[in-house]
């Protein structure tokens, strides 16, 4: 599987301003930029759409996990909360804390923790905040 996201940017970092757009239309001309990464303003911003990523993957991870030890959650609810701080004269991502509250009928905690442990482990957004990143690019003058 191979899922595409677009991003264009107009102005200087700053000033400037983009858009995100992804090939499910769920992001369709979503606006971002300086303040909507750096302060309140209103759009998105990279880490947000990470965090909601890494919140999604990993509870989907963990709904598979208990299926396959026969539970069945009534409801898994997480938040992570994706941290950017400065590095350098830049930033980096420096934590994903996830935050998870579960309703699952039938489950002891410590089977619960080890197949959230599990889900972590193995949830492919966790595996990518570790992962090697290349870069193929083209320059158009």
């Amino acid at each position: 599987m191979i899922r595409k996201a677009k991003a264009v940017w107009s102005g200087s970092g700053k000033d400037g301003t983009g858009h995100l757009s992804s090939g499910s239309g769920v992001l369709s001309q979503t606006p971002y930029g300086f303040r909507s990464r750096f302060e309140n303003g209103p759009g998105t911003n990279p880490e947000e759409l990470i965090a909601a990523a890494h919140a999604g993957c990993f509870t989907m991870a963990l709904a598979f996990q208990l299926q396959g030890a026969g539970f069945t959650a009534d409801e898994l609810t997480t938040e992570a909360a994706v941290e950017l701080v400065p590095e350098g004269e830049g930033f980096k991502v420096s934590s994903s804390k996830l935050k998870l509250d579960a309703k699952v009928p039938g489950i002891d905690e410590p089977k619960f923790k080890e197949l959230a442990e599990k889900a972590e482990k193995g949830c492919p957004i966790s595996k990518l905040l570790n992962a090697e990143i290349t870069l193929d690019w083209t320059l158009n003058k």
